[in-house]
């Protein structure tokens, strides 16, 4: 399997078409997942976001220097896209209807249902630090780096976020507290 950084590499000299697509293909699942997370719903406008994060890694590829990895790089992007949508539109981004898709089965409709009314409930940098710790699997280290701020400002984020679903979570008593703890401490396991 070609590396991401060959690929990229190719991108940026010659403008590589199929190299840019492999690098689409490989990473266009986590940043839509991500940003829908960050979106806290908002399918339509998180899958435009995608698409700009992507048309902007095309255009800058050549600034891409190799010394994170390529995804903790596009995260970056699509956060600062994420940013600049919140900017542009002044208000605080509400719950959506989730849409049904072929892909998810009931219990895991149900669950994206929850996750994502549980990221409605967080602000937008916590939304940002939750979904890139827990759904895209990224060390507190590479969170830093896209969200540029220090580690500990990071780490504290990420606690008080988790802190505030929990009280959500054991105030309304749902259905889904005992797994959606479960994931939350699951993944503070792979990230401590």
């Amino acid at each position: 399997m070609i590396s991401d950084k060959e690929l990229a590499t190719r991108v940026a000299i010659s403008g590589d078409q199929r190299a840019f697509t492999l690098l689409v293909d490989r990473h266009q699942s986590s940043i839509r997942n991500y940003l829908r997370r960050l979106m806290a719903g908002d399918n339509a406008a998180a899958d435009d976001l995608a698409q700009e994060t992507f048309l902007a890694a095309f255009l800058k590829m050549s600034s891409w220097r190799g010394t994170a990895k390529f995804s903790t790089w596009l995260h970056t992007i699509a956060y600062r896209k994420f940013l600049d949508y919140q900017r542009k539109h002044k208000r605080y981004l509400v719950m959506a209807e989730v849409p049904y898709s072929e892909d998810n089965s009931g219990e895991n409709v149900e669950s994206e249902i929850m996750a994502q009314h549980l990221m409605g409930l967080l602000k937008p940098k916590d939304r940002a630090v939750l979904t890139m710790a827990y759904a895209a699997g990224m060390s507190h280290a590479e969170i830093a780096t896209v969200v540029d701020q220090p580690l500990g400002s990071v780490k504290a984020r990420i606690h008080r976020a988790k802190l505030k679903l929990n009280k959500w979570l054991k105030k309304n008593d749902h259905s889904l507290q005992t797994q959606t703890k479960s994931q939350l401490h699951q993944g503070e396991q792979n990230h401590a």
